[in-house]
């Protein structure tokens, strides 16, 4: 276990053994979330950073899901109010011509 200090920017030096043991390199990107609590990871990302943070926020509510079902939702109020509508209008219905 290493301890260090943060600069006055907040910045802090991850010791050697560490960068050594999970390959960090100068110049290499690595992404920081906060981990619940006082907890924070640092995790290095590879070459293409979009692919190393796939999956990221898995396990959560599906936002494609939610607006799916908002959307039957309110298609399906909006065809109960057009039908009561059509319904209500008092104006008979025409039968085809013949």
């Amino acid at each position: 276990m290493s301890i260090v200090r943060t600069s006055p920017k907040g910045q802090v030096v991850v010791p050697a053994d560490i960068r050594k043991a999970v390959g960090l390199e100068p110049g290499d990107l690595v992404m920081v979330t906060h981990a619940g609590g006082r907890r924070v990871m640092i995790e290095p990302l590879g070459d293409d950073p979009v692919a190393s943070a796939r999956g990221v926020l898995k396990g959560g509510p599906s936002l494609t899901r939610a607006l799916k079902q908002e959307r039957k939702d309110e298609d399906a109020r909006g065809a109960e109010k057009g039908a009561r509508f059509v319904r209500d209008s008092g104006v008979p219905q025409r039968r085809g011509r013949g």
